[in-house]
């Protein structure tokens, strides 16, 4: 019961002159109403329960006086949650000027063009986030059958995309790994086996995450669901505290080498991240199709990142050095957690063999026609039947909802922008500026490389990064004469370097830092450093096994 409105009702009735009629003397035989028992303490408890917090929809407030009763309600003061209004500015006006100033080429309809200063704008708002990106991305598409630039079953063509959905349902994967404990399972396994100095633990943390990320596609779900964890766990058992000098004994290491290789175990496989998928939508978009894509990229990526898997936690173990080099407790305290855990339960097991049979389909379905995203609809029917995921598991996973809103938007505007004849427009122009450069396509090829590595640091997403600029580059490679799948590759290869450039360069680049073991400075500072350590070896070892390949 209201506290308030109790005491409010008490005060108005007491000091009020209510008169109410009489209640009738009827026999007892003939009252109205029965004999209630008396009500015990116990009964009482029962009748009228406390509230934590008293619930003050309003304020209420009684007056009485000889010739004026009155009550009066005052509605809560709330402030008014909107947008941030200087990138909301900032993100229109793009959009006004591209429309209503810049003079529309000869060669490019209004409707093309007016589409273009949407998609600009919408672009922009993911950049600056006046709002959420989803929320962003919705006032958009809005725009577009408003304005009459694109019908309404044109503008959401792209919900019914199959790399789309194959993204949405590789988060549910992500939260089965951790809901079963799989994921956390197999890393303790690599630390029980190498574990018994620093360099093997981190040996260990790197294999076991390239293992299992062709079927756990979310960076930051490894980061922050199985990896973090027990990073946190060996690191304070060896006395290296979070926020602490400590933190340099064994933690500070662990945690950045694991973010750096992360970067690389997702490039390693197209299904080891979301934006992977991404990539090659956007370059089908372009016109950059990849036969066999799961295999061809494997096969283009292994070299050099396995080559990278394997130098990055050397490399930083001699410019971030632990203090503690040796840790021959470790492989004791995982034997210790893996008893605690007990044996493989039966939705690990179903875990496994769903991951196993959906990597397989992944990687032959194309030749008895099954597609990925058939696949994926399969594996995670499998685990929705054996009560593995619930519906609610799916529900509660909002990323995976709102990737889907986001860049459904995205992917449907740069297509019709393609549609449209924008990006032919686009591609033409690009290839003017660097003939008139005189530059061959191995040096446009490296520039553009570079620019759309280094642009990361004004991003804090790598799918808005791809969303944003991914499409724009491809059509620069390809207006400079780079080979279509040597640029559609290399530029998705970037992406999932640049995750761990800044603190907020990803999502797995926020989980690790938020742990508390790496100082700001340092993380800009390795983060430059093995960004050129891996520039090196993919341009180098990576230029040659492509030229090995045949991609150019």
């Amino acid at each position: 019961m209201d506290t308030t409105l109790l005491v409010f009702s008490t005060t108005f009735y007491s000091s009020t002159r209510i008169s109410f009629p009489s209640r009738p003397k009827l026999p007892p035989h003939k009252t109205h109403f029965f004999h209630p028992p008396p009500i015990t303490a116990v009964d009482r408890h029962r009748l009228f329960t406390r509230l934590s917090k008293p619930i003050r929809p309003f304020s209420v407030s009684a007056t009485s006086k000889d010739d004026d009763n009155s009550i009066t309600t005052e509605p809560e003061k709330t402030e008014l949650q909107g947008p941030k209004i200087l990138p909301l500015a900032l993100s229109l006006a793009i959009g006004i000027v591209v429309r209503f100033v810049i003079a529309k080429p000869d060669d490019v309809t209004w409707q093309a063009w007016q589409l273009l200063s949407i998609f600009l704008s919408t672009i922009a708002g993911l950049v600056l986030s006046p709002l959420p990106v989803g929320a962003w991305a919705f006032l958009g598409l809005t725009a577009t059958i408003v304005t009459k630039t694109l019908s309404f079953a044109t503008a959401f063509g792209a919900f019914t995309n199959e790399v789309i959905w194959l993204i949405v349902i590789s988060f549910f994967f992500a939260r089965g790994f951790v809901k079963t404990g799989l994921g956390d399972r197999i890393a303790t396994y690599f630390v029980k086996w190498l574990g018994k100095s620093t360099l093997g633990l981190s040996y260990g943390l790197t294999l076991s995450e390239a293992l299992i990320a062709p079927a756990m596609p979310s960076t930051t779900a490894r980061a922050g669901g199985v990896f973090l964890p027990i990073i946190k766990s060996l690191s304070l058992s060896a006395g290296s505290k979070p926020n602490d000098p400590s933190a340099k004994k064994l933690g500070a290491y662990l945690v950045q080498s694991q973010l750096q290789c992360a970067g690389n175990s997702s490039a390693l496989f197209l299904t080891a991240a979301a934006q992977n998928l991404l990539c090659l939508k956007l370059a089908e978009e372009l016109g950059v199709v990849i036969a066999d894509p799961w295999i061809a990229w494997f096969k283009a990526a292994s070299l050099p990142a396995i080559v990278s898997l394997l130098v990055t936690p050397y490399i930083l173990y001699k410019l971030y050095p632990p203090e503690t080099k040796d840790t021959p407790d470790a492989p004791a305290m995982a034997a210790k957690k893996l008893d605690l855990m007990g044996p493989v339960t039966t939705n690990e097991w179903v875990m496994i063999a769903t991951m196993i049979l959906a990597v397989s389909l992944w990687v032959f379905g194309d030749a008895i026609g099954i597609s990925s995203v058939v696949t994926a609809m399969l594996a995670l029917s499998i685990l929705l039947l054996l009560g593995v995921l619930n519906w609610d598991d799916c529900l509660t996973e909002k990323s995976a909802w709102d990737t889907l809103a986001w860049f459904a938007v995205l992917v449907g505007m740069a297509a019709q922008l393609t549609n449209l004849g924008i990006v032919t427009w686009m591609s033409n122009c690009v290839a003017s500026f660097l003939q008139s450069l005189s530059l061959s396509w191995p040096a446009a090829f490296g520039v553009l490389q570079a620019a759309y590595f280094l642009i990361h640091y004004m991003f804090a997403s790598q799918t808005g990064h791809v969303g944003a600029l991914y499409s724009a580059f491809l059509a620069m490679h390809l207006a400079a004469g780079v080979p279509g799948a040597l640029a559609a590759l290399a530029l998705a290869s970037n992406t999932n370097l640049f995750g761990a450039l800044t603190h907020y360069s990803s999502g797995q680049a926020a989980v690790y830092f938020g742990a508390g073991y790496v100082d700001l400075p340092d993380v800009f500072r390795l983060g430059f450093i093995m960004a050129c350590v891996n520039a090196v070896i993919w341009a180098v070892v990576g230029g040659l096994w492509w030229k090995f390949l045949g991609l150019y």
